[in-house]
Parts: C-alpha cells; sequence; structure tokens
C-alpha cells in the first residue's frame, strides 16, 4: 500500500487502544508469552509427528501440517509487536512494520479459510465418495492444492497493497496491533476503488469458499443420515475437529467485523481488545488441541511416542 500523509511520507504510525496499565502490564506480558509459547510448542510437536510417522502420511494430514505452519505463521505476525508494545510506553510502529505486519495477518486469514475450505473437499471425497478418493487425491493434486493455499492469498494481499495509493490525514490506528481497515479509515482521499476492491474480492473468493464448505458439510451430513453406524462414526470422528475449527473461525471473523465496522465503546476497553484479538489469539491455540484430542491416529501416535513403541 503505497502511503501519503498530505504530501508527506508516513514514517510512523500510533497504535492508540493501549492505556496505562501500570505494574499490570508485566501480568498481561506474561499471559500472552505464555500464550506464544503454547501455541509455537503445540504447533510445532503436531508438524513433527505429522512429518516423522508415515502412517500420518495422508492428504487429510498433508492438509493439517499446512494449516499448523499458518498458526505459527499469522502467530509471529502478531505475538512479537505485540508483546514489546505492550511494555513499551511509546507505542508507535514504523510504517514499513505496520504494513508488513498487515500483510501478515490478513494471508494469514486467507491461506485459513483457503486450507479449512480443501479440508472439507477432502473429507466430501473421502466420505461421499469412497471409491473415487484415491484417484482423484492424488499426489500432484495435493501438491496443488496447498501451494494454491499459500499462493493465492500472498500473492492477493500483495497485490492488493499495491494497487491504490493512499493519501492520509492522521497515523494513529485505534487498534493494538495494525489493521486495513483502520489505515484505509484514516485516508482524506477517495477510498472508492478500495472498498469495491475488497468487496468484490470478499464476495467472490470468501462467500465461494464458505459456500463450497457448507455444500461439502451438507452432502457429508446426508451421508451420514443414510449410511450405517459405521459410516456416521467414521464422519462424526473425522469431521468434528473441522466443523469446530470453522466454527471457531467463522467467530472469530464475526467478533472482528462487529469491532471494526461498529462502535463498541460501550463495552469495557479490555473486552473491546479481546474481542479483537479473538480470531489471532484463539484459532492457533484451539486447532491443536482438536486435532491433537479429537483424531484418534494422532492420539495413537501420542502414545506410541510416550511408551517407547515402535511404529
Amino acid at each position: 500500500m503505497k502511503i501519503t500523509l498530505n504530501s508527506t511520507h508516513v514514517s510512523y504510525f500510533t497504535l492508540g487502544a493501549y492505556f496505562d496499565t501500570g505494574l499490570f502490564k508485566y501480568l498481561y506480558f506474561m499471559i500472552l508469552f505464555i500464550l506464544y509459547l503454547l501455541i509455537v510448542c503445540a504447533n510445532v510437536l503436531l508438524i513433527v509427528v505429522i512429518c516423522m510417522n508415515r502412517s500420518l502420511h495422508e492428504p487429510m494430514y498433508v492438509f493439517l501440517c499446512s494449516l499448523f505452519v499458518n498458526e505459527l505463521y499469522g502467530s509471529t505476525g502478531l505475538f512479537p509487536l505485540l508483546l514489546v508494545q505492550i511494555l513499551s510506553d511509546v507505542h508507535t510502529v514504523s510504517a514499513s512494520v505496520c504494513l508488513l505486519q498487515v500483510f501478515c495477518l490478513y494471508s494469514y486469514g486467507g491461506v485459513e479459510i483457503f486450507t479449512l475450505a480443501i479440508m472439507s473437499y477432502d473429507r466430501y471425497l473421502a466420505i461421499c465418495l469412497p471409491l473415487q478418493y484415491n484417484r482423484q487425491m492424488t499426489s500432484n493434486k495435493i501438491i496443488m492444492l496447498v501451494a494454491l493455499s499459500w499462493i493465492y492469498p500472498l500473492l492477493s494481499n500483495f497485490f492488493f497493497s499495491q494497487a491504490v495509493p493512499l493519501q492520509l490525514c492522521g497515523n494513529i490506528i485505534n487498534k493494538v496491533y495494525c489493521d486495513n481497515y483502520y489505515i484505509v479509515k484514516l485516508s482524506c482521499s477517495d477510498t472508492t476503488v478500495n472498498n469495491i476492491v475488497g468487496l468484490t474480492h470478499m464476495f467472490t473468493v470468501i462467500f465461494g469458499l464458505i459456500i463450497l464448505i457448507l455444500y461439502t458439510y451438507a452432502r457429508i451430513l446426508k451421508v451420514c443420515f443414510s449410511g450405517s453406524k459405521q459410516t456416521r462414526q467414521k464422519a462424526v470422528s473425522t469431521c468434528t475437529p473441522h466443523l469446530l475449527s470453522l466454527l471457531n473461525f467463522s467467530f472469530g471473523a464475526f467478533f472482528e467485523i462487529m469491532q471494526s465496522r461498529f462502535n463498541l465503546k460501550s463495552l469495557p476497553k479490555l473486552l473491546r481488545i479481546f474481542l479483537s484479538l479473538y480470531w489471532l489469539l484463539c484459532q492457533p491455540l484451539v486447532n491443536p488441541l482438536l486435532y491433537g484430542l479429537q483424531m484418534s491416529k494422532i492420539r495413537i501416535v501420542y502414545k506410541n511416542l510416550l511408551f517407547g513403541r515402535k511404529m
């Protein structure tokens, strides 16, 4: 995103949502630092488990591995700067670092929804078309789907950030991290093109992926109700983590939209900050728990590792 401030280059932004918490800032720092460590350890552990065990070298677990890598990517885009800002007395960030964070967080969201859509498609093939699964889900197709889930969000976010230059009339972002919507709100130039591009992208890509996810799970549910008890149990055991992950991410995105688009000043400030962080805090933390505890193959590998059995 090319940015000028009344024809003068903007060198930094001020994150205006921070407030003086006194000695509590050290408590908040420790809580968030521990959360970040948990996110990193949990996701790295699952990535290692999947990569090191041949029994997990299946399409579903390859997509899971991509999902866990994305959780690490999104968390790293948020936590380091957040932790520094909590301890800092001056909540400023350079324009280049701020825009880099915007790019990381928005591309993280794009990769997340793409990966969840691919995982729902994979479960649809496995449950609704089991005889065609191996023929449809080839190695080349798996590589193509994983590459698409990363390349498109990264390239599209880079393209949209460079497409329309903005002239800003301020540099105060009323959040605890850099947010594209709040930067656009600072513009004193016409943002019609930005809004059109953003809405077009949302309706054509994001809603398209959501429709794909809803369609695949509707078909899966139809098979569950019409199939045998064994089919229903298999579908429930493999799809429950995916559905819970999708719901958690959707709730987080809804909270973020509510926080950004509507006036929620009647809510306590700490609650508003939590709502704006929910999709970046809870999704990377919840996903390893969901898939690590709910999926039987991963649980078996954990037990084998703990008790020293051979794979």
